[in-house]
């Protein structure tokens, strides 16, 4: 009885690689996208990263290494058996990833206040270069947002399950899966930070 177990943990260990792997081929492209039109409008580039607040940008990247971290204690103490601790530290990784996108809504509202976002005529009216940043920043930041939403659901989901003895001590694969997916968006936003708003 125990083999076929094994087998689909491994399948879905498997499963879980190739949708990360197709993840990040999705976010390459456009880092690759992002690399072209920097070495066209270098100066542009850098003077639109200027209206970018980076200690906000510095302060939700903490709040993502933290969650996982959290994402981490969680798995690990439902790996030894201790099924509340594991619940909590899975609520408290949707909870901060609750927190970036809260952050994230606020920057983007003061972004729209400003009137600088794709198609508005402050950007149609700036350089070309710095009009192509700004496509790139609302279009990469708000899918890594999706993402990051999506997380936090799956998370929540997560939590209540190994709250309820669904996930445990040696059947914690959807756990195990989860937290690998929040790394990969924790990953790509450490590749976003410096591309938008450290861009020197």
């Amino acid at each position: 009885m125990s083999e076929p177990a094994h087998a689909d943990y491994q399948g879905a260990k498997i499963g879980m690689w190739l949708f990360l792997f197709t993840e990040l081929m999705l976010f390459g492209g456009l880092f690759l996208l992002y690399a072209a039109y920097r070495m066209l409008h270098p100066a542009e580039f850098h003077r639109a990263s200027q209206e970018l607040n980076a200690v906000i940008g510095v302060g939700n990247t903490l709040v993502l290494l933290t969650s996982s971290l959290f994402a981490a204690l969680a798995l690990t103490a439902v790996q030894q058996g201790r099924g509340e601790a594991g619940a909590r530290w899975a609520a408290l990784t949707a909870c901060l990833g609750a927190l970036f996108l809260m952050n994230k809504g606020l920057e983007w509202g003061a972004k729209f206040h400003h009137g600088i976002f794709p198609g508005s005529a402050l950007v149609k009216a700036m350089p070309p270069g710095e009009g192509l940043f700004f496509g790139l920043y609302f279009t990469m930041t708000g899918l890594h947002a999706l993402h990051v939403l999506i997380g936090v659901v799956l998370l929540a989901v997560v939590a209540l399950l190994v709250k309820g003895g669904r996930v445990r001590q040696g059947d914690c694969v959807l756990l195990e899966n989860a937290g690998l997916y929040w790394h990969l968006v924790d990953v790509i936003w450490i590749f976003l930070l410096p591309l938008f708003y450290l861009a020197a």
